[in-house]
Parts: structure tokens; sequence; C-alpha cells
């Protein structure tokens, strides 16, 4: 049903200009949960527009937009789907404070969502946000848009919801997460211009990659993982509501790829074979590449069915190649299921990645070569590295929180700055990143050198060319070992 038509202007406050490093990696996704919110609200009856910070320079340039399009409301949501933004960057919430100051001083009501938001409500409310939407916030900015509309004094009766009046600060109880993902319509890709994320993904990759969330949440409870807007649950779409989505973009867009960003992609049992069979029923050819979890990737026929529909790439929580930390972080997986789901991966003619994480309490030096050995054993695809970061909500983050002092949170998603006191100082940490890129690039060059020696395809120059990359990252892993030796050596 119609019921409003006031001007929204939505927009987010991830700049990719302010993260160097996803800058120079130049693959960039659109705001799904923006567009989610916007096209809820533009069913509802609003006005709605849209301004994409994805490739602004400035918070500046919000201005403009707000100018043209003078809103009743400037909504500010970020993306919770994207393990960017949950990241909580300072270099993103001193924009989107620059934003909302933009917005008030144009008369504009603002309202913010987002992890950050989530966390720290007190702080925006008191940077000029007028309210705060705590956790999973669509119903939540539907009801409070509706309630200001009406010209209600009282909003108190809208769960979900932080505000600050008379100058005191509250917030309302919790609202409970929607579990019919289907009744929400598909995002409003329309209000997005494509073609710069296109551009980018092409120049960078030689293909063009979208993102698509096909479930809400984690049920798991590894105690470092912050979960501020979709919880500690687990909703999912049907796989006939996703392909729909899939189809609908192929045709728009005409995309080669798939970052399906859930945190868990089809832990539904039978989720991956019903929507393996649809997308081949489909006949839809496209990549795609998913996160998930050691034991779940060991469950009967899952795999199988993941490569069926066009799984090129899993990107799994492997975090340790030592038992203690994995049960330290409360894990629930262990490391031979780190082996078992790799090597069952590559069976499949998929690409294993990791996430890694270093840093985490009580790691020590022979914690930490388990690690690097098992990485340069199983020689996954790709590794992502991170040092251990406390986000309020987690049990780790209480565990740390006496350590934490002025700083809390990273200015960008490279500072991979260890924040509380462990078994090495910061710069241990951060030139650990180093070191253990370069013993892995070493280790996947020696073994491409090792397999093509006795091939007689490989030509001669191709052959000198494994020779001179080992070269090349043996003197690199030379220079990192020094570098973090000396840091090793120094008091913590």
């Amino acid at each position: 049903m119609v019921t409003g038509n006031s001007r929204i202007l939505f927009s987010h406050s991830y700049f990719l200009r302010l993260d160097p490093k996803q800058w120079k990696t130049a693959q960039p996704y659109p705001p799904l949960a923006t567009l989610y919110a916007a096209s809820l609200m533009r069913e509802d009856g609003y006005e709605t527009a849209f301004f994409d910070t994805m490739f602004s320079t400035a918070a500046e340039e919000i201005i403009a937009p707000i100018e043209t399009h003078k809103p009743e409301y400037f909504v500010l949501y970020d993306d919770g789907f994207n393990y960017l933004t949950k990241m909580c960057l300072t270099n993103m919430r001193e924009a989107a404070f620059s934003m909302m100051k933009f917005a008030k001083q144009r008369n504009c009501i603002v309202i913010v969502s987002s992890s950050d938001s989530t966390d720290r409500y007190e702080e925006y409310l008191n940077e000029g946000a007028d309210y705060v939407l705590l956790g999973e916030a669509e119903m939540t900015l539907k009801e409070l848009i509706e309630s200001l509309d009406k010209n209600e004094q009282d909003q108190s009766h809208i769960l979900g919801l932080a505000l600050k009046k008379d100058n005191v600060i509250s917030k309302t109880p919790r609202r409970n997460v929607l579990k019919f993902l289907d009744g929400l319509p598909l995002p409003a890709w329309d209000l997005i211009d494509i073609e710069p994320y296109r551009k980018m993904w092409m120049k960078s990759s030689g293909y063009f990659s979208l993102n698509m969330a096909t479930t809400r949440g984690c049920p798991f409870k590894c105690n470092w993982c912050a979960k501020p807007i979709y919880g500690n649950r687990y909703n999912s779409r049907s796989p006939e509501n996703v392909v729909a989505e899939l189809k609908l973009l192929k045709e728009k867009f005409n995309f080669d790829h798939i970052w399906f960003c859930d945190d868990i992609f089809g832990l539904k049992p039978n989720w991956v074979n019903e929507f393996a069979d649809l997308v081949e029923r489909e006949n839809l050819k496209f990549r795609f590449k998913i996160q998930s979890r050691a034991d779940l990737l060991l469950q009967e026929n899952y795999v199988a069915a993941l490569h069926k529909a066009g799984c090129e790439n899993i990107w799994m929580g492997a975090e340790s190649g030592s038992q203690k930390i994995l049960d330290a972080m409360d894990k629930g997986t262990t490391v031979e299921q780190i082996r078992a789901a790799t090597k069952l991966i590559k069976q499949h003619g998929m690409k294993p990645s990791f996430f890694i994480q270093f840093g985490y309490l009580g790691e020590t030096k022979e914690d930490i070569q388990k690690t690097i050995d098992l990485i340069n054993e199983l020689l996954p695809h790709s590794i992502g590295i991170s040092v251990s970061y406390p986000l309020p909500g987690t049990v780790f983050y209480d565990k740390v929180k006496a350590d934490l002092k002025d700083k809390t949170n990273w200015t960008d998603s490279n500072e991979m700055a260890l924040m509380f006191t462990n078994t090495y100082q910061p710069a241990f940490y951060k030139q650990l990143y180093s070191y253990v890129h370069a013993s892995y690039c070493e280790h996947l060059a020696l073994h491409a050198m090792n397999s093509s020696w006795n091939l007689s395809a490989k030509t001669n120059q191709q052959k000198i060319k494994n020779v001179l990359r080992v070269a090349y990252y043996k003197t690199r892993f030379f220079l990192a070992k020094q570098k973090l030796n000396k840091l090793e050596k120094l008091a913590t």
C-alpha cells in the first residue's frame, strides 16, 4: 500500500578513495543494503533518490544532491553485508559525520544505519544524527518515517531505534529480525550507476563482478566476530528468489561473476542442491565466490553442488594452523578439517582461499609458525591476512577492552595495527603480514617451477621465468625475515 510521498535521499559512508588498499585492489561492490532500503521505501510510495559515495573524493560531494533533491530525510545507510563496513574504519566515520552535518545545515532530518553507528549510537547522535537505526534496519526505517510524516511527537514505540530528545539519549528495545526474506523487494539496482564499477573491474581484473546476499546472519559463535546488524541468526532467501535476481542482473548488467557476500553460504539443508538445479535449469552461465567454514564444506555433496552451480572460489575462515588458537577463538573447527576441505575443493576443480588471523590472545611464536606451515603445505589460491581486531559486542572485545586506549578502530583496512597488549609489539604483527605473504609466494613459485620442470609443453623461456620468480620471492622472503627477526627481539 502506498503510504507516503516525502522525499528521501539515500547515501552511504564508504569512500573507496579513503581506503588506499581497496582503491589499489580496484574491485568495488555496490552498497547492497542501501539499495535494499531504498527499494523498500520506494515501494512504500516515497520519492527516493540515491547518491553513491563509492568513487567520491570528499564528503562535500553530498551537498549538490541534497540541494538538487531537497529531501525531507537524509538517510545514511551503510552496507551491512560488506566486511569492509563492518570494520568501522575511522576514515569512513569522519566522512559520515561530515555528511550528516551538511544535511542538517540544509534542514534534513538525518537518519543513520551502520555497524559503526549501532555500536556507537551516542557518538553519532551527538555529532548531529536525529535517529540511529540499531541492527537490521529496513522495518525500523519504514516505521520511523511513517511516524514522522504523521507528525507524531513520540517515537519510543518504534523498536530498534536510538534518539536524542531534550538533550537526553535513549534507545528502544531491539527489533526482532526479519525471517521471510523473500518478502522484501529486490534491491533498487536501477538507482546505481554501474558503469564506474564495471570499468574499474575490467581494468583491474578483466571481468565484471557484482554482489548478492542470499542470507542474513551467522549462527556460529566465533568470539571475535562482530554481528551488529544481522546478528547470531540465520535466515535464507529461497533458491527461486535468488535465481530471479540473478536473471534480472544478468539481463540488466550482463555480469561475469558474483560474490555471494553471505557470512555463510548455503547452510540450510539441501539449499545448495536446489540452487544448483535451478541455475542449470535456467541455463545461467556465471562464476561465483562464497564464504564458508571447513566443517560445512565436508558435509555430504556440498562441495559437489557448489561446483555444479558454477562456484569458482571458496573463502574459508581458516584463521589459524594452531588448534589451540582455534579453540580459544571458539571457532568450532579443526586443523584437520581445514586440510580435508582444502583438498576436497581442489579435487572438484575449484579454488580454496583462506582468511588468516594473527595476534589472537595467547598466540605464541610456535602458533604463528603452525599457521605459516599450514598455508605453505596446502597452498590455497589466495590468502587474506589480518590481525585480531576487537569490535564491540564480542567476547574478544570484552577480554581486551581494558587495554584499548584512545585508538579503538583502524583508519583504513590496511592499517593492520594491533590495539592491545600481546606477545609481540604492534610493529611485529605489521611486518608479519609481509613475511607470511613473501613465504607463501615463494612456496607458490617453487610449486609452479617443480610442477612444470618435467613438462615438455613448457618452453625453456617459461622455465627460466619460473626460476627467476623463485629467486625473486626468495630474496623478498629473506629481507622480510630479517626485519621480522629484529622486531621479535625488541621488548613487547
